[in-house]
């Protein structure tokens, strides 16, 4: 007599606590709310004081030495942020996102890109306005930056639909053409250190709510194909090593371009009631461009560490 078949339950997918994953949509949100009050502050600081429109006045004429050159790269750099530019970026996101079979991340390429970059021109030209203090002619408010702003959301828009093995590279080149955009349009006289690093804090504002959306997402639709799943369950060691550097290094420079982004700007503050000097217009500029840089490598760092947590699964037990 043949005993019947053992009939064996399916292997559950793992999933991710309730309590983790509300954790995770917790820390987006105040991410998303902390870069709001830093726009504002950077808003309030150096746009309606004085103080600090000179400044950054002085940047700005600090841009002019050697501007002849470096303009030379910095116009190709911005040439390439468009409107076409930024509509290709969507469509490859997306295409990115069809081919894993993550229909959900497409929608939040969308959330993010339109959020940001229109959060952007209707705080530009319909919130923020810019006091005459008679420090020198105003062309109206321009902060945040639209430049800045639309390179870091295509680079987060990568950022999120990439595979978790790419990940920390995507960062890490995500933070240097953000980085090279915002210098860029100080080089050009474009923009003030302030409107570039305020675009960048609404690019983060903006991802963190789509990382919040990543976490929110169901288990099984947060799952990819099996082939690709089982191409990053073997490089999840590799791939562990990699997020660990490329956060590091990414904290590590911006650290270090805080830091003289905070000696050289806060020397130009000391010095605000004097003619400033060749010499501190040049100061006031390298702290401009450090301060990009710096905002660029911490958004990024933060925003692949909320990416990393939001996709997280417990292993089954």
């Amino acid at each position: 007599m043949s005993s019947a078949p053992v009939t064996r339950p399916a292997p559950v997918a793992p999933t991710r606590a309730p309590s983790g994953r509300a954790g995770v949509v917790l820390g987006c949100l105040l991410v998303a709310v902390a870069s709001a009050v830093g726009v504002w502050a950077l808003w309030r600081v150096f746009v309606t004081t004085t103080s600090g429109q000179v400044v950054e006045l002085a940047a700005l004429r600090g841009a002019e030495y050697g501007q002849t050159q470096l303009w030379r790269v910095a116009e190709r750099v911005l040439d390439v942020v468009s409107v076409g530019f930024i509509a290709a970026v969507i469509l490859a996101a997306m295409t990115i996102a069809v081919l894993r079979r993550r229909w959900e991340l497409a929608l939040q390429v969308a959330v993010l890109m339109v959020g940001a970059n229109v959060t952007t021109r209707v705080l530009k030209l319909g919130v923020l306005e810019r006091p005459e203090l008679d420090v020198a002619a105003s062309y109206g408010n321009t902060l945040p930056s639209g430049h800045t702003t639309a390179a870091a959301s295509v680079s987060v828009a990568l950022l999120l639909v990439v595979p978790p093995r790419v990940r920390p590279w995507a960062a890490v080149a995500g933070a240097g053409y953000t980085t090279a955009t915002g210098v860029s349009t100080l080089i050009g006289q474009w923009h003030r250190p302030s409107d570039v690093v305020a675009g960048v804090l609404v690019v983060l504002g903006w991802g963190a709510v789509a990382c919040a959306l990543v976490a929110l997402t169901s288990p099984r639709a947060a799952t990819s194909t099996g082939a690709l799943r089982r191409v990053d369950d073997g490089v999840r060691p590799a791939g562990r090593r990699s997020l660990r550097v490329a956060v590091t290094l990414l904290l590590v420079v911006g650290a270090a371009a805080a830091g003289v982004a905070a000696l050289a700007l806060s020397r130009t503050w000391q010095g605000v009631d004097a003619d400033p000097s060749r010499a501190d217009q040049v100061l006031a500029y390298a702290g401009g461009a450090s301060g990009a840089l710096a905002a660029a490598c911490m958004a990024f760092a933060v925003l692949l560490v909320l990416r990393q947590a939001a996709a997280a699964r417990l292993p089954e037990s």
